[in-house]
């Protein structure tokens, strides 16, 4: 597999550096790509480089992923307006060994295959290195004048923000250079992927190697992610959707693929899936005949939560996803684990109730119109009851005098109940 041509066509190449591809079709070339170690998960905003990273170790070269622990510490002035927190070594290693499993679903870092992929951290050749050998080592070897003129330090120099830039920042991109060039030294690394508000770290970078090690290096970048709207890619109305189902549930990442829009999943499902070309060409020709069935949402959602989770965790998303609508809600409620059940129900009204009224058998009639406000009144709730319009955990009750007991209780915890066609109500009990 010819890596360009592949990002090519994916559409996931902003620019280039000369010489590039004729590096990779010359022979197996190490590259490496820089991941913020800020949080012990990636979210998808990380996905387009793990996947550059997916495509390069395919193509027969070998990947390095590199937890930035040190730059971690700086903050990378690229596309941001404010400095970082400074991250403590125990919470850093913490969020590096997170981070290796979840890229272990991408890359092959265990067999002993000549491009088997390797993660660094670059805290590991920084804490030693005083300050005064790193401007004496690495400084000298790039101009202000030349650090001046990356796009990044412009920005923020130029009044977009109040705070201006502080020293720290500033010589990221010296820390990020030396990186490469250490790479280049101790692993035979020639080339740098990112996205593409990292060209200039990664240009200071090949330049440092010509500099001080009169070697040849590349740079490749991809473009950042957008959606056809205009809004910010990978955020939603509760933040950033992470690949942990600690942060995000499988279902909840799988909803936010399945409701990207028709041009969002022509584009995303080039980027995050490994679909061959005509699979893609075939799944557009079908959203065009018969958009209203959303063959690209559907399948893009499959491919990237069963990469990221599992099979298992995709099938169980698909079927919490029918509860509101199918005939085996019943069935389907009764399976479904208590994270899943609350992201389906996100939204709907909540009441708590005692445990011990629940277990004791109380009447529904009573639960319902007395101890939660689910019906205005006991008359209603017969009434509406008579006409079918009750379902306590999505089964039909004809009896509003019907009691109550533990088993009725979701996970132990939860019922559901359901006013006429469309009014959800979730009872926990406490």
């Amino acid at each position: 597999m010819n890596f360009v041509e592949e990002l090519s066509w994916r559409g996931m190449i902003h620019q280039m550096m000369p010489g590039t591809e004729e590096q990779l079709n010359k022979e197996m070339t190490v590259a490496y790509l820089g991941i913020d170690p800020t949080a012990d998960s990636l979210h998808i905003g990380h996905l387009v480089g793990v996947m550059m990273l997916k495509h390069f170790q395919r193509s027969g070269h070998k990947p390095i992923a590199l937890i930035g622990g040190a730059t971690g510490m700086i903050g990378d002035p690229s596309m941001k307006s404010q400095e970082r927190n400074l991250l403590d070594e125990e919470t850093l290693r913490h969020n590096q060994e997170a981070i290796k499993r979840q890229l272990s679903k991408f890359l092959d870092f265990d067999s002993d295959a000549p491009n088997a992929a390797e993660m660094v951290n670059n805290y590991d050749w920084m804490k030693n290195f005083s300050f005064l050998d790193f401007i004496r080592d690495v400084g000298k070897h790039i101009t202000v004048n030349y650090m001046m003129a990356k796009d990044s330090v412009k920005k923020r120099l130029s009044g977009e923000s109040r705070e201006g830039m502080s020293f720290t920042e500033f010589s990221y991109q010296l820390v990020q250079g030396y990186d490469f060039l250490n790479l280049y030294r101790e692993k035979g690394c020639r080339l740098q992927l990112g996205g593409s508000d990292q060209w200039g770290n990664i240009t200071t970078g090949t330049e440092l190697i010509r500099r001080v090690a009169g070697g040849e290096a590349y740079a490749l970048t991809c473009p950042l992610i957008t959606k056809a709207d205009g809004g910010k890619f990978g955020k939603t109305e509760s933040g950033n959707v992470w690949l942990d189902p600690r942060y995000t549930s499988p279902y909840k990442f799988y909803q936010f693929w399945l409701n990207v829009s028709d041009a969002d999943a022509e584009k995303y499902i080039k980027i995050f899936t490994e679909l061959s070309r005509e699979e893609i060409e075939e799944l557009v020709k079908l959203q065009a005949e018969n958009p209203g069935d959303r063959p690209l949402q559907k399948r893009l959602a499959k491919e990237i939560t069963t990469m990221v989770h599992s099979a298992a965790d995709y099938e169980a998303a698909v079927e919490a996803s029918q509860i509101l609508f199918s005939n085996r809600a019943g069935e389907i409620l009764r399976r479904i684990d208590e994270p899943t059940l609350l992201a389906v129900m996100e939204g709907v009204p909540t009441f708590e109730v005692p445990r011990q009224q629940i277990v004791d058998g109380i009447k529904l009639i009573d639960l319902l119109a007395d101890v939660t406000k689910v019906f205005p009144s006991k008359g209603e709730m017969r009434k509406m009851t008579q006409q079918g319009g009750l379902s306590i955990n999505k089964e039909k009750v004809t009896d509003p005098y019907t009691e109550t007991s533990a088993d009725m209780l979701l996970n132990g915890k939860y019922i559901l109940a359901q006013r006429g066609k469309k009014n959800y109500f979730l009872l926990i009990a406490v």
